[in-house]
């Protein structure tokens, strides 16, 4: 299933919130620096949907605060 995750980063909590849209919030407390935000997306979601860290890959938005996941 593919998501569209809006990210923020260098915030004050990690938190992940899903909107009645279908959309996804992730706030990470990690800098936007080679890929570190990234990863902590990926660690986040990864307890959010109760999935191991290897079902999950971003798509697209490598480089951008709207990224679309695909979680196995």
């Amino acid at each position: 299933m593919k998501y569209k995750i809006k990210v923020k980063t260098n915030s004050r909590k990690n938190e992940v919130v899903q909107n009645q849209d279908g959309t996804i919030n992730v706030s990470v407390m990690t800098p936007p620096i080679e890929g570190k935000a990234n990863e902590k997306l990926i660690e986040l979601l990864s307890e959010f949907f109760k999935k191991p860290k290897r079902c999950i890959s971003i798509v697209s938005g490598f480089k951008s605060k709207i990224k679309i996941v695909e979680i196995d």
